[in-house]
């Protein structure tokens, strides 16, 4: 596990984490500037989470992140409202091991749940 924290890489940006996870074989890096974080996602193995994602779309933005207090009862509401569940809960070492997950709509797109 790898971490840098708080590391001014210029005037407008910090680099505040910086970690490889295993399950989804890639390496984060968050940035944050005037208090919005950034998460950058790029695959550590051919077979990670956005291998394919990245060969599809390119180098994009392509979910937006949600951290909710009522997990489960958030992952039902998605579901009913059409949303397919495209990654089981499980927890992401980069946000302290809270359980994640990701959703997909055909019209929405993805979205990620974050424990709080």
């Amino acid at each position: 596990m790898q971490r840098a924290l708080h590391v001014r890489v210029s005037s407008l940006v910090s680099v505040i984490l910086r970690i490889f996870d295993e399950y989804r074989k890639v390496n984060i890096c968050f940035l944050e500037k005037d208090g919005y974080l950034v998460e950058l996602v790029s695959p550590a193995e051919i077979n990670s989470v956005v291998s394919n994602l990245l060969k599809k779309i390119g180098n994009s933005p392509y979910h937006i992140c949600y951290e909710t207090e009522n997990f489960d009862k958030d992952v039902q509401i998605l579901l009913e409202k059409k949303y397919v569940m495209c990654s089981e809960k499980h927890e992401a070492v980069a946000i302290d091991g809270k359980n994640v997950c990701f959703l997909v709509h055909p019209y929405m797109g993805m979205v990620e749940l974050v424990e709080a």
